[in-house]
């Protein structure tokens, strides 16, 4: 049988070689996660000797050059989620933005990427190589590429469940530089305030109470969300699972210290099932890494509704930028503007309801300031027109702010408009009542 190394060795380019496969006219597929540094920059380079590539970065992170104004005629930009490094981009409707399905991954990984682009560590002595803390979809994106271009960094971690490539399934492997860009620092930009640690303690001693032991969690990302363990959510908790996309701040700590076990999860039980690691130091890293207790799955399996739905008491918390009186979830744009995408918020909204004994938690601050400093309600009477609904009302379950829980579920919308009129900020409960009254009652 043939070495895999001699393969490997044969496969092996620089970053500019690489860049030199991309031809005018193609599609340019980085993976979800960190962005292979080396080859973008090269890709970027070249800026002059191409014209009308499309390049898909999911979530920027790097700052490549190709978000500012100018760069059109040489790449056309699609992303998926909205960072601080592609943000004006996004203003300025200078770019496409991915709509995510919420039954699998984006249509991105069902038409072929004349060149997909991904980052992996060195291949084991069997040649296969991980893709570090962060899977998503990569295994798909690379079945359905022309041209794979793997970016290889000895610095990733390895894991067990799905997270893995053979060298065979690469085309190229172009060995890792030093980066020293501009990273995007994975907020999601738009109208939020700097939140005030007491109303964020606030927010997470109000879902706490609806967390129980034995629960299987999922949180999503957001500015709250983010900090809401290391806030004191889940202080007290014992035999609790993990069925979510990451790890925010505090889950492996919660791991090593055996509050989060999966002892009573009836799917995949003993495993924290998660598409990507991270918040955590490098004591916290170094421990996930090679150990059997991380499954890193595909993100469409983690998404599955039914998937989902399998882990009895499953509990999804998610963060919305807005929520309108009959409990209509925005987590993506207010009006035409967009901040964010939806990543798995209406998966698991669905799944968390299926789920024997699961509930949904929306949660938000009760207001936010416009760039002109004015303070506005993010309870609101309706949404301005062109708004995502990211979830319908019909599947909303208990939405939570500083100012208390809303309750939703099994409710008319007189009584979701008093819930979500309760848990509204002070200062605009008078004119939400108002509205309620004109909307609901004779």
């Amino acid at each position: 049988m043939k070495d895999w190394r001699e393969e490997y060795k044969r496969k092996t380019i620089t970053a500019v070689e690489a860049a030199q496969l991309v031809k005018s006219g193609d599609t340019v597929s980085f993976t979800l996660g960190r962005e292979a540094y080396a080859i973008g920059l090269a890709i970027a380079a070249r800026a002059s000797e191409l014209t009308n590539v499309k390049v898909f970065q999911p979530f920027p992170g790097y700052d490549f050059g190709w978000y500012d104004p100018g760069w059109e005629e040489f790449f056309q930009i699609k992303i998926y989620m909205p960072t601080a490094i592609s943000q004006q981009m996004v203003q300025d409707r200078r770019c496409d933005i991915e709509v995510n399905d919420i039954l699998c991954w984006s249509e991105s990984t069902r038409q072929q990427s004349d060149v997909v682009i991904t980052e992996v560590s060195a291949p084991d002595n069997n040649g296969f190589c991980s893709f570090g803390a962060a899977l998503w979809n990569k295994r798909k994106h690379i079945k359905n590429a022309r041209i794979v271009i793997a970016e290889v960094n000895d610095q990733l971690i390895r894991t067990f469940g799905d997270n893995y490539v053979h060298i065979s399934e690469i085309d190229y492997f172009v060995p890792h530089q030093v980066t020293r860009g501009i990273v995007a620092d994975g907020s999601l930009g738009g109208r939020e305030i700097k939140k005030p640690e007491q109303y964020m303690k606030d927010i997470s001693g109000y879902v706490s109470s609806l967390i129980k032991t034995g629960d299987t969690l999922q949180i999503g990302i957001g500015r709250v969300s983010e900090h809401l363990i290391e806030l004191g959510l889940l202080d007290g908790k014992s035999d609790l699972g993990w069925h979510s996309e990451a790890t925010p701040p505090g889950v492996i700590r919660l791991v090593r210290e055996g509050i989060i076990n999966g002892k009573r999860k009836n799917f995949l039980p003993g495993k924290v099932v998660v598409t990507s690691l991270g918040g955590a130091n490098k004591e916290d890293m170094d421990w996930a890494n090679n150990n059997p207790l991380f499954w890193l799955v595909d993100v469409d399996f983690l998404w599955d509704v039914r998937n989902i739905a399998a882990n009895d008491n499953m509990v999804a918390i998610n963060q919305a930028l807005t929520v309108d009186i009959t409990g209509q979830v925005s987590a993506e744009s207010i009006g035409y503007q967009i901040f964010s995408g939806s990543g798995g918020q209406t998966a698991f909204a669905y799944g968390a309801l299926l789920s024997k004994g699961g509930r949904g938690i929306t949660i938000l601050p009760s207001v936010a300031k416009t760039r002109d400093g004015k303070m506005i309600s993010r309870i609101v009477p309706s949404f301005e027109s062109g708004t995502a609904t990211t979830v319908t009302r019909n599947c909303v379950d208990h939405v939570v702010t500083e100012y208390g829980i809303a309750r939703l579920r099994g409710k008319s919308l007189r009584r979701r408009a008093e819930e979500l009129i309760a848990v509204a900020h002070p200062d605009f409960r008078a004119e939400l009542t108002k509205e309620a009254k004109r909307l609901f009652w004779p």
